[in-house]
């Protein structure tokens, strides 16, 4: 006998349809599964037979073929089970067939005939939702599936509510748990002490969705300035959330917590992940950091230590704003748009520049280093910050030459930049970061004499194509977190402090320049310390703060 029920198979951080077919017929005792099954589909087989008999329904004594189509799409996972062994008893005359029409079902089983968690309840909520099915599904996964609007969802706990419900058409309240109250942030930025060029760059980032790097030695407070950045970003709307869960649930990461929360994600991969980690890849394959971080905050700490194939791996991404997956079988796509933040050493010891600490590293070693982040990808940072050493006499909070605790608060930035962002969306429909480079230099968009005096930086300055419009993106998010609707010169030069200075004596000292500070030839000022209009007089003269 024939019975067949529909299924899902994960591709990407999408739900394809897949028809679970099931033929018992005579012959010697043999299970025969088709349709480009993986390693986990074929051990379907045990987990289902014992899983049968631990439920009390007959395990067959016959040749059972188990055929998963579309043929051609691989099948991977263990969200099969559940359904294989209901079109199984369909085919055995232990459950009425058109008992099945109607639904879809996804769940893993165990020995004892409980049905488990799977990946991607999200995606296949959505699947079932586009096609007018039921779903059935594991209960420790509803809460997930319930996130999708118009979702009918039938939760089971074992193999016998299941068919139980298909049967009779009851099924077991699930009431769905309320969503967790939602922390409070507790990294604000008036816990930064003595950092206000730092946090000035922090919320500049935060305005525009500018990618931002921070050079300095350790213990200077990078990583503590980069985790404050997600509370001043804007909170997930409905479809950025389904979005981002939707990614955690293929990944396998999805915890409770980022399940109703509306706080966008933070990642912080260790300098020593592989490629496949980083952008995705594998068995599977699997979303990678920059997927985890979507719509959220990439934070890559010690970025010059990171292997040169990540380094390059991670241009497209930022660049694309998704990542392309190429493999024999086929190409995925998974979304990466994320604001990147870098922090680094400026040498290999850490101290170069250090107003109290002598610098150990040769020439030549600092050469190195600071060429580890290369020029394509340094091209692509719009916002280069120097993060200098906070007295301890700051942190002691006494003396009288302690640097003030920064009055600035995540919730007074908050909606000033909600407000510049809005200005953005109603002149843009986006970030400033996203626009097309056409539209930067619309009429009336920027004055005549602000238009002039970054063309005359850019030729000194030897900035690229890419760089000059970056340069254009970061000055208009200056200009709208103070509510301006021309960019003005000082915007303009204070959006020049931010790049990486090339100077006159060549790539040499454009290398060191990242955080080389006292050894380099010309070392590039710290963003705060010169104004715009002193910049804007240095530019002039043809030289780089």
């Amino acid at each position: 006998m024939l019975a067949s029920i529909q299924s899902a198979a994960l591709v990407g951080i999408r739900a394809l349809p897949v028809t679970v077919e099931v033929h018992a017929g005579r012959g010697l005792p043999q299970w025969v599964i088709t349709g480009l099954p993986d390693g986990a589909v074929r051990e379907s087989r045990e987990r289902v037979c014992a899983a049968l008999a631990q439920s009390g329904f007959e395990v067959p004594a016959r040749r059972i073929i188990v055929n998963l189509g579309p043929a051609d799409l691989r099948k991977a996972g263990t969200a099969f089970d559940l359904p294989i062994a209901l079109a199984l008893l369909a085919a055995t005359a232990q459950l009425a067939p058109e008992a099945l029409a109607g639904a879809l079902v996804v769940g893993e089983l165990g020995l004892d005939g409980t049905v488990r968690a799977v990946r991607g309840a999200l995606p296949v909520a959505r699947l079932a939702v586009a096609e007018g099915r039921t779903l059935v599904l594991p209960a420790s996964v509803a809460g997930e599936a319930g996130l999708v609007p118009a979702t009918r969802a039938r939760a089971v706990r074992t193999l016998r509510e299941a068919v139980a419900g298909l049967a009779r058409g009851t099924w077991p309240d699930s009431p769905v748990p309320p969503p967790p109250a939602q922390p409070h942030p507790g990294d604000d930025l008036a816990d930064v002490l003595g950092q206000p060029a730092a946090v000035r760059a922090l919320v500049v980032a935060a305005a525009g969705h500018h990618n931002l790097a921070m050079i300095g030695p350790p213990g200077a407070g990078k990583t503590m300035l980069a985790r404050r950045l997600p509370g001043l970003l804007p909170p997930l709307d409905d479809e950025a959330r389904l979005d981002v869960v939707a990614i955690h649930s293929v990944a396998g990461v999805l915890d409770a917590e980022r399940l109703h929360a509306t706080r966008r994600p933070f990642r912080a991969p260790h300098h020593t992940i592989s490629v496949a980690g980083l952008v995705g890849g594998g068995p599977g394959p699997r979303p990678g950091e920059v997927s985890l971080a979507h719509h959220g905050v990439l934070f890559i700490d010690e970025a010059s230590c990171l292997a040169q194939p990540q380094l390059d791996a991670l241009r497209q991404p930022i660049e694309d704003r998704e990542v392309h997956v190429a493999r024999v079988g086929g190409a995925l796509r998974f979304p990466s748009d994320v604001l990147l933040v870098l922090a680094m050493n400026p040498c290999p010891c850490g101290h170069a520049g250090h107003p109290t600490v002598a610098c150990r590293c040769a020439p030549a070693a600092l050469a190195r280093y600071a060429q580890r982040i290369g020029g394509p990808l340094a091209d692509r940072i719009d916002l280069h910050v120097a993060v200098a050493p906070v007295p301890p006499s700051a942190l002691a909070g006494a003396g009288a030459t302690a640097a003030p605790v920064s009055p600035d608060t995540t919730d007074a930035w908050r909606p000033r930049i909600a407000a510049a962002r809005a200005r953005q969306h109603a002149r843009f429909g986006g970030v400033n970061a996203r626009v097309p480079a056409p539209r930067l230099l619309a009429d009336g968009a920027i004055a005549r004499e602000a238009r002039d005096f970054l063309a005359d930086a850019a030729t000194r300055l030897a900035l690229s194509a890419r760089a000059f419009h970056r340069v254009l993106r970061v000055a208009r998010t200056i200009a709208d977190l103070a509510g301006d609707d021309t960019v003005a010169v000082g915007a303009v030069a204070e959006a020049l402090r931010y790049r990486p200075i090339r100077p006159a004596e060549g790539d040499r000292a454009f290398a060191s320049a990242l955080g080389a500070g006292a050894r380099a030839p010309a070392p590039r000022r710290v963003a705060g310390q010169a104004s715009p209009e002193a910049l804007a007089r240095n530019v002039q003269r043809g030289g780089a703060s």
